[in-house]
């Protein structure tokens, strides 16, 4: 009898042996499938954010390689003609008036095709603008007739150089479509330092329609800028009148800066 409840109590305790070392091989399992899951997860997301660097990287490559191509092109252009228009003067000829208006259109192209080649090299060496050039653009675009009010909340600070461009090419792209499509209209830039981010939102009280834009090179090179470093933008009519532009820019670095 005494034998019979040796083994049932032997029995009983094998049995919570077995139930506790499974419980714990469980939850181990769990623990290990989550763990799984999560590298999982984590390989995925990098490997989106290096295909969108890739292809922000060679985007920017094929534009300097056209810029390249047709800077060399119109500059041909424009040395053929001002040869053109020499001769015929010597001749004592007035140069047609076709001759001389193509030597000033490929005079201006070339002018706007190296400050925006040069722009693309300085974005990808680092040396490219940054909010400390504000106050210059805020100037130039004042000069051409749109007022400004410029407003920075939060306490300013160091910002990451691809953030500080990425900051500074929004505003200047806010700008440029504001002083074109505004009409008369004031524009006012806000720079909201915040933890870890850092808003700018570029608004307009001008006369642009209130259906969405169609994306042009402009606002589609904003939104590549932005989501290379990590960020958010959004462009659309205005509240009640105008147009706006927020982009929200991660300023604390997390896995590196992307450039």
């Amino acid at each position: 009898m005494r034998t019979d409840l040796g083994w049932r109590r032997f029995y009983a305790a094998g049995w919570l042996a077995t139930a506790g070392v499974s419980a714990v091989a469980f939850v181990l399992w769990r623990a290990h499938l989550r763990e799984v899951e999560q590298r999982a997860d984590d390989a995925e997301r990098t490997r989106e954010e290096v295909a969108r660097r890739r292809a922000v990287e060679e985007r920017l490559h094929i534009a300097r390689e056209l810029h390249d191509s047709l800077t060399h092109s119109i500059s041909v252009i424009n040395v053929q003609v001002g040869v053109a228009a020499h001769l015929a003067r010597k001749r004592g000829e007035e140069p047609a008036a076709a001759l001389l208006a193509i030597q000033e259109a490929s005079t201006d192209a070339a002018r706007e095709l190296r400050s925006t080649l040069d722009t693309l090299r300085r974005d990808d060496d680092g040396g490219g603008a940054g909010l400390d050039r504000l106050p210059a653009l805020v100037d130039r675009a004042r000069s051409s007739g749109l007022p400004i009010t410029v407003a920075v909340e939060g306490t300013a600070r160091p910002l990451p150089s691809g953030v500080d461009q990425v900051a500074y090419r929004v505003v200047q792209e806010s700008l440029t479509n504001a002083s074109r499509h505004a009409g008369e209209a004031t524009a006012t830039v806000r720079l909201t330092y915040g933890t870890g981010l850092l808003t700018v939102q570029v608004d307009d009280d001008g006369s642009a329609p209130r259906t969405p834009p169609v994306p042009g090179h402009g606002l589609i090179g904003m939104r590549e800028r932005v989501a290379a470093v990590g960020g958010r933008l959004r462009a659309g009519p205005g509240p009640v009148t105008g147009f706006s532009v927020v982009a929200e820019l991660p300023t604390a670095p997390s896995g590196g800066e992307r450039r």
